[in-house]
């Protein structure tokens, strides 16, 4: 249309330019609110089934996606409230059962309760933990005192299928799900939460973003430049080039930084928000 002077036709004829690009502006609204939806709901169950068949019969083979953590293979450390952690070593999904096991409650910098056992097995009949040559010790004003039990059941916050160190779990969960996840992991004082964070909140700084580029697209197509639309094709290039680099760099000083991981998601839009301003500004009315 600019090459063939039809937009300095439309503007001439008396229709406004923000008129024009009101059918660009529906459109990118509409699109956007699609991939809202897409990206909270939708997409992650696609990905939850592509990610079950890669792991299942692509990645059991590849060594580097099953690699040991430090010098433990699935050990984990959770807070299960305020004042109790659990470790878990070499917990085997299969079975549900891991070869250690220590509880301690802490009363503000004290420890007042440690439990150690050599076995921890989830019981799927009455939903619990049981232990195997369990050690119990109280530390209270009176002293120490110790128990031992041969079996020992035990209730905890905690479910076999979150003992899993899950690549793919980010994309799996719908944004429900995740931010319920991110707040339960947070209260167990897990680490690496920024990534599931600037994840969160990139499924609604996306949707945005298919709004603005729609609307600076839309702005430099409508210029008409001479020697065709080269010009226009190679600012777009650099522009969306520009932007994955902004929002890269965005994520790893989220991910390995102090970055906040929302600014991390919204940082590229703002930028570019400035960009389509002042091009907005600069373009022929």
């Amino acid at each position: 249309m600019a090459g063939r002077s039809e937009i300095i036709a439309i503007l001439a004829s008396g229709v406004s330019y923000n008129r024009f690009l009101r059918p660009y502006i529906v459109g990118g609204v509409l699109l956007s609110a699609i991939l809202w939806v897409g990206s909270r709901y939708w997409i992650p169950k696609a990905n939850a089934i592509k990610a079950n068949f890669q792991s299942r019969y692509i990645d059991r083979n590849n060594p580097a996606m099953n690699r040991v953590y430090g010098s433990c293979y699935q050990c984990f450390y959770r807070r299960i409230d305020s004042n109790t952690y659990v470790g878990i070593r070499e917990f085997d999904t299969a079975t549900k059962m891991s070869r250690g096991f220590f509880m301690e409650k802490v009363k503000g910098n004290k420890v007042v309760y440690n439990l150690r056992s050599d076995q921890l097995r989830w019981d799927t009949a009455t939903k619990k933990w049981k232990l195997q040559g369990a050690t119990e010790r109280f530390v209270d004003s009176l002293g120490e005192r110790w128990k031992y039990h041969d079996t020992l059941a035990i209730k905890l916050d905690l479910k076999p299928d979150e003992l899993v160190n899950d690549e793919y779990l980010k994309d799996k969960l719908t944004t429900p799900e995740l931010a319920a996840y991110i707040k339960k992991e947070a209260m167990r004082g897990s680490e690496g939460l920024n990534t599931l964070r600037v994840e969160q909140y990139r499924r609604t700084a996306t949707p945005a973003t298919v709004l603005l580029l729609t609307m600076i697209g839309v702005v430099i197509a409508s210029r008409k430049t001479r020697g065709g639309s080269g010009m226009h094709m190679a600012l777009g290039i650099v522009i969306a080039a520009l932007f994955i680099l902004s929002d890269r760099f965005s994520t790893v000083f989220a991910t390995k930084g102090n970055f906040h991981p929302l600014l991390a998601a919204w940082v590229p839009n703002i930028v570019f928000m400035v960009v389509a301003y002042l091009l907005y500004r600069k373009t022929p009315k």
